[in-house]
């Protein structure tokens, strides 16, 4: 569960977490006050989900490693005491289990209480709309009460409560039920994401809830809780129906093979996230004026897709290609990097060949998919004139298209040893000038808009050589992550530099690369020569 993290206001993240513990006690309080609250049920349901939970904490089969944190693999627990119990009572229900949920930072208690009020509350509203929607009656009577000895038993005489449930109706309320589950969880997650983060409450929204899943192991997603509503609905018209209780038990033993089978996939993706993390490490270790710049693009990249509606699978692969997008540096000899004069045509030559050895480096990897085509054609313009193959138009990748934008956008606005940053709009404005020549203009267009709307917060900016001069400031106010005299020589006038010539085709912190191919024939400006192309503008 990606919540709590580092907090950049943290008595705002405290009024939230105690907003969010008076809503749980307000929730569950009505059950202590209901003389028919059924408290066998609710014990028995409590403990099922604690467990359940502890389960998890303990290694799988056939492994040494545990469940990864936040899968909520066994919510289908929580979801049958919402169709099973009263609101308050599917709420208590909730909260051992939630308060022994996994956690792997601290304060862990603080967390442990934010996950126990968060998914009380969440079985409450899910609860609420369940019988709003009809949903005791269509499943075969009331909420367990009185009939909680029959039902228990599997027995009793056919009543209200030894009614089958009303199919297909009954699925009717159940989705609408643990979409309300989802909702609240996301709800809470974003506004504690906005408190702690400072983040847009839009983007802290958007960001979690989506109809599939996303890159994120603790998001919010919508297809796995309808999931989970059905197997909660499955577990509660076993236990109404005359088997009982044992029957229902035995819904435990699929929900446990997928949470091993879930956590196969989150391990699988877990040495995907790893394997990407040493490449980029790998890269910015040999080309220290890059230092963080892979992270900065991919993220850009993501904001350039969103805004294109790209979301899912296809989003996580766009923020792969941009933080991977220069992996074949790997490739190129380290003193070409590292060369502090101009580099002469033949050293060009052999940087420009950092496209095919990143493609080659990364072709056998098969979890990158359509990434791989954005590494290889990340440096083609879309006049043609770009390298390695000169495609144009819209024989470029769409994400080789998205990632140049995003490449040329970090490079105009990060401090390197050859050039000053340049303050965010005029970078957009440079990129905009570009747009159909360099750049794809909806792509360019794509990316003004969300900045516009959102704004520049790079998550990872280098140590002391980039500097990002954000949105808004027109002298480049410095960013607290860099040293007043970076940020002082960054805010001095940046004089009107072609695209070219900053944001280096070759790869910000290459330098001398050409704006276009040489195996085109075309002259290129070196930023450390202080040489332009023919033309002057050179982008």
């Amino acid at each position: 569960m990606r919540v709590l993290p580092p907090a950049a206001h943290p008595s705002l993240v405290r009024a939230v977490i105690l907003c969010a513990v008076l809503a749980a006690a307000a929730c569950t309080a009505p059950a202590f006050a209901d003389s028919g609250t059924p408290w066998p049920a609710v014990g028995l349901l409590a403990l099922l989900y604690l467990g359940c939970e502890l389960v998890k904490l303990c290694p799988l089969p056939g492994s040494r490693s545990r469940a990864p944190e936040g899968i909520g693999s066994f919510f289908p627990v929580v979801l049958a005491a919402v169709f099973l119990l009263p609101p308050a009572a599917a709420a208590l229900v909730a909260l051992p289990g939630g308060f022994a949920q996994a956690v792997v930072q601290r304060p862990a208690g603080v967390r442990r209480v934010w996950h126990a009020a968060q998914q009380a509350t969440a079985a409450w509203a899910a609860g609420r709309t369940f019988a709003l929607l009809g949903g005791p009656a269509a499943l075969g009577g009331r909420h367990l009460g009185g009939s909680f000895g029959a039902a228990f038993g599997g027995s009793g005489p056919p009543g209200a409560a030894g009614r089958l449930a009303d199919f297909p109706y009954a699925m009717l309320p159940a989705a609408a039920a643990a979409a309300a589950f989802c909702l609240v969880l996301t709800a809470l997650d974003a506004g504690i994401l906005a408190a702690a983060e400072g983040r847009p409450a839009r983007t802290t929204w958007l960001g979690p809830v989506t109809l599939l899943r996303t890159s994120s192991g603790g998001s919010r997603t919508l297809a796995p809780h309808c999931v989970h509503g059905l197997a909660g609905l499955m577990m509660a018209v076993m236990w109404r129906s005359p088997y009982g209780l044992p029957a229902a038990l035995l819904g435990l033993l699929p929900m446990y093979v997928s949470c091993w089978v879930f956590a196969q996939y989150h391990r699988e993706r877990a040495a995907h996230q790893a394997t990407i993390r040493a490449l980029v490490q790998a890269v910015d270790l040999k080309d220290r004026y890059t230092r963080g710049h892979s992270e900065r693009v991919g993220q850009a990249s993501a904001m350039i897709a969103r805004e294109l509606g790209m979301a899912g699978d296809r989003l996580e692969v766009v923020q792969i290609a941009g933080i991977l997008h220069d992996v074949g540096k790997l490739g190129v000899p380290t003193r070409l990097l590292r060369k502090d004069g101009p580099l002469t045509p033949e050293e060009r030559r052999v940087i420009e060949l950092h496209p095919e050895y990143g493609h080659e480096m990364v072709r056998g990897i098969g979890f990158l998919g359509e990434a791989r085509s954005a590494i290889l054609h990340h440096h083609e313009r879309v006049d043609g004139t770009g390298y390695p193959y000169g495609l144009a138009g819209e024989q470029i990748p769409v994400l080789a298209r998205v990632v140049a934008v995003a490449d040329a956008f970090d490079a105009m606005t990060s401090t390197r040893s050859y050039s000053r940053a340049r303050p965010v709009p005029v970078a957009l404005a440079e990129l905009e000038r570009c747009a159909g020549a360099h750049f794809d203009p909806v792509m360019v267009h794509a990316l003004v808009d969300a900045i516009g709307r959102d704004g520049w917060h790079p998550v990872v900016t280098a140590d002391d050589d980039v500097q990002v001069i954000p949105t808004g400031s027109a002298a480049g106010s410095a960013s607290g992550r860099v040293p007043s005299a970076v940020a002082a020589a960054a805010a001095a006038p940046v004089a009107a530099v072609p695209v070219a010539a900053v944001a280096d085709p070759g790869g910000p912190g290459l330098s001398g690369l050409p704006a276009q191919g040489a195996r085109l024939g075309a002259r290129s400006a070196d930023p450390r020569s202080g040489q332009e192309p023919d033309g002057g503008g050179g982008a």
